[in-house]
C-alpha cells in the first residue's frame, strides 16, 4: 500500500530532475550556438575591402542565418535578432589624435526547447503549457573586427 502512495510522487520528482538536466543541456547548447553565430557575424561584418565604408551587416545576417540552419533542423522556429552598437573610441587610436569607434554585434536567440518527460512537462513549460515547450532566450555581445587604417 505504501508503494502505491509513494511511487507517483517519487516518479514525478525523478522526471522533474531529469527534465532540469535536459533544460540545462539545451541551454548550454543554445549559449554555444549564439556565441558561434556572433563570432561568425563579427568576422564577416567588418569593413569592406580597402577599409572604406561601414559594417557589412546584411551579409553577416545572411551568413548567420545560413549557419543557424546548418546547426538546427528547426531553424524556422528559432528567432534570431541581430543588431550592432557603437561603443567607446579606441584609446590607442585617440593617442594619435584620430578617432576610431569600436562596434559590437548583439545577437539574441529565442530557442524553443522541447520538454520530454511527463508531469514535469506541464510545470516547466512556457505558456501555453499544453505544447510542452520552454522558450530559452540567450543574448551575446561580440566586438566587430575593424582594423584601424590611417
Amino acid at each position: 500500500m505504501e508503494l502505491l502512495l509513494i511511487l507517483p510522487v517519487f516518479m514525478l520528482m525523478l522526471f522533474f530532475i531529469m527534465e532540469l538536466g535536459n533544460l540545462a543541456y539545451q541551454t548550454i547548447l543554445v549559449n554555444h550556438s549564439a556565441y558561434e553565430l556572433a563570432r561568425i557575424g563579427s568576422l564577416i561584418a567588418g569593413p569592406r575591402q580597402g577599409g572604406g565604408g561601414g559594417s557589412n551587416m546584411a551579409l553577416a545576417r545572411q551568413k548567420m542565418k545560413d549557419s543557424l540552419c546548418n546547426m538546427y533542423k528547426n531553424c524556422g522556429l528559432i528567432q534570431m535578432v541581430v543588431s550592432s552598437k557603437f561603443t567607446y573610441p579606441d584609446p590607442q587610436v585617440l593617442a594619435t589624435g584620430l578617432t576610431h569607434l569600436n562596434e559590437d554585434m548583439l545577437v539574441e536567440l529565442v530557442f524553443p526547447a522541447k520538454l520530454v518527460f511527463p508531469g514535469s512537462k506541464y510545470f516547466l513549460a512556457s505558456p501555453p503549457r499544453g505544447r510542452g515547450i520552454r522558450w530559452i532566450t540567450v543574448k551575446v555581445r561580440m566586438p566587430i573586427e575593424k582594423p584601424f587604417f590611417q
